[in-house]
């Protein structure tokens, strides 16, 4: 039998609604795997286990209060919380304390949530890593930048928490750590309340353990209750692989992994699942996101930038002032041919494929904390504002679990959620 701890959401859910399992049995059990494993997983800046029992209390005593009653979550300390500092991965804001909550934190407490704490952010979302480790294998990273929500949920101490991804870092360290990491649509959810890096790009997703918690979590954090559900798919898929005009860059296990899932995908669904070239445009479409990205941040931070660039890291420095000498005449010219791939790829998601299945990284997890890894798989997908979701559904030479990414058009978020979850499903 599974202890209170190693259930998903939806499970806890259930036993909650059942009265099987109270809310404060299920939090204590998450403290007490934190206090087990956080010395060596390091994945919180901060928690509060009084606040939360205290909460989980209330609740038991109360009606259901929505989709997430009594379940335990964290959140990526990029976000405000009026009871906790926000310090977005730096020491300029090691005081910060927000008045109120970012808007998806709201929400998730409104629904029935209890906040268990903050999770750690590499600086300013950026690629300075944190302390947090890869609960897989302690030696090697656990991407980034929200590398302490991947790494809690993958380590069991929760169930759900939520990350920002403004190039791959919800995918990413998902991916490296194995579990499940969705983005949604650009602008489903309200990023009310988040540190900016990149207004374009920003979206806000979630981690969990199944499909189904993912959902679960996206639906309360967007208000799109309708998610919460995984609809049966009752359509012919049309279904393609591609590695994008960056696959020489994919590792081994890579090409192994998403040959593995074309293959679950054709047994499962019955179709021919068909190899995608994507349209001229595209070549530079990684370069593309990267110039959009630093000249956008370049704005975004300079606060920071003049009165604290003492506690900026060094690389970030160079990275906002990479940004700041993109010209305008050519940020806005980026804009405009990115609007044009979307055209194009909306095209190709209506009239020829449902579903994209792509890598989610190089390969596994880098070896040692140097580096969160290489962005580069995720950033066409995240400027094309589509929704993407990693499935841990293959490991690497080293043991280390590499992801594979599915994409669909924008606003079909329900679709790439129901192939997804049976995906994953016949993995297991």
């Amino acid at each position: 039998m599974k202890k209170p701890y190693q259930l998903s959401a939806t499970e806890a859910a259930k036993k909650i609604q059942a009265n099987q399992l109270s809310s404060e049995e299920l939090l204590r059990s998450c403290i007490e795997r934190i206090e087990e494993k956080e010395s060596s997983t390091q994945a919180w800046v901060e928690t509060n286990f009084k606040a939360a029992i205290d909460r989980a209390r209330y609740l038991d005593r109360s009606a259901n209060q929505g989709l997430l009653h009594g379940l335990p979550f964290g959140v990526k300390d990029l976000f405000d919380t009026h009871d906790f500092p926000t310090r977005y991965g730096s020491p300029i804001y090691e005081n910060n304390r927000p008045n109120s909550d970012a808007v998806h934190v709201s929400l998730m407490r409104q629904a029935g949530g209890i906040l268990l704490g903050k999770t750690v952010t590499t600086e300013f979302a950026t690629f300075k890593g944190g302390k947090t480790r890869n609960p897989r294998n302690p030696e090697y990273t656990p991407g980034g930048s929200s590398s302490g929500s991947a790494a809690a949920v993958a380590d069991e101490m929760i169930p759900l928490a939520t990350g920002s991804q403004t190039a791959a870092s919800v995918i990413r360290p998902a991916a490296f750590c194995g579990v499940v990491g969705y983005k949604p649509t650009y602008g489903k959810i309200s990023l009310g309340g988040a540190k900016s890096l990149s207004p374009s790009l920003d979206t806000l997703g979630s981690f969990s353990r199944t499909v189904e918690d993912a959902a679960l979590c996206v639906a309360v954090m967007s208000g799109d209750t309708a998610l919460a559900k995984i609809d049966k798919l009752n359509k012919k898929l049309r279904i393609g692989t591609c590695l994008t005009y960056d696959g020489h860059l994919a590792s081994a296990d890579t090409v192994a992994a998403i040959a593995h899932a074309a293959l679950l995908a054709e047994d499962l669904f019955k179709v021919s699942v068909l190899e995608i070239k994507l349209p001229a445009i595209f070549k530079k479409m990684s370069e593309l996101q990267g110039r959009i990205m630093w000249s956008e941040s370049a704005r975004s931070f300079s606060f920071e930038q003049t009165n604290h660039a003492e506690e900026l890291s060094q690389q970030l420095r160079g990275l906002i002032k990479q940004g700041a000498a993109i010209s305008y005449e050519q940020y806005n010219a980026d804009l405009i041919v990115a609007e044009q791939a979307r055209m194009s790829i909306d095209q190709l998601l209506s009239n020829e494929i449902d579903v994209i299945i792509a890598p989610s990284a190089i390969g596994e997890a880098p070896h040692g904390h140097t580096s969160t890894g290489d962005p580069i798989f995720c950033r066409v997908w995240t400027l094309m504002g589509l929704p993407c979701i990693t499935l841990p559904l293959f490991k690497g030479p080293n043991g280390m679990p590499v992801g594979v990414q599915l994409v669909a058009r924008r606003g079909r978020d329900r679709l790439l959620l129901s192939v997804a979850d049976a995906l994953l499903k016949a993995q297991m």
